[in-house]
């Protein structure tokens, strides 16, 4: 008779568990079906960043994978279809790389990096609407192409030259 106790006790502890196990991954009766995903950064990406990081100096602070919509607004007056047509445009976009400046961590620069993907027709049209829209709010956008290695100096004079512009009639190097 202890042996039908044990039995039982042992089809519950399955019963359990195997309700447990069902449950794991969610939340209520919401599903969770989620992973980890990929490293934000490629290769190239990564060896990029920490160029950059040393172009800009200590006054700056680079982000990188910033959504548009984190950066550009929509502007008010807008019917809510208009509006949200333009949100849906810019949500799911993000720039390479960011830069702010360190003390307000406002955005003073966009970064991309262009590597062979961008000859895609899909990637030329989204690099002209991240082109578009930078040009419309005033952002600089600094596009870089891809290579296996980068100059910091060069990288800095590239950087500086889309934030700080040459004022028209004003001669360099003389």
């Amino acid at each position: 008779m202890s042996w039908i106790w044990l039995l039982l006790l042992v089809v519950a502890a399955f019963v359990v568990l195997g309700a447990l196990k069902g449950k794991s991954g969610r939340v209520g009766s919401i599903d969770f079906p989620y992973q980890r995903g990929k490293p934000l950064f490629s290769a190239a990406e990564r060896s990029f960043l920490g160029v950059l990081d040393q172009a800009v100096g200590p006054d700056h602070r680079v982000f990188g994978k910033v959504r548009v919509a984190d950066v550009a607004a929509v502007k008010p007056g807008l019917s809510n279809s208009a509006r949200q047509g333009a949100l849906n445009r810019i949500a799911a976009k993000h720039f390479d790389f960011v830069i702010c400046r360190s003390g307000d961590l406002s955005v003073i620069c966009a970064v991309e990096l262009n590597d062979k993907s961008h000859g895609s027709r899909k990637a030329q049209s989204r690099d002209e609407l991240l082109a578009n829209v930078c040009r419309v709010i005033d952002l600089p956008l600094l596009t870089v192409p891809a290579k296996a290695a980068y100059s910091p100096q060069d990288v800095r004079a590239q950087f500086l030259a889309a934030v700080e512009p040459v004022p028209v009639g004003v001669k360099i190097g003389t």
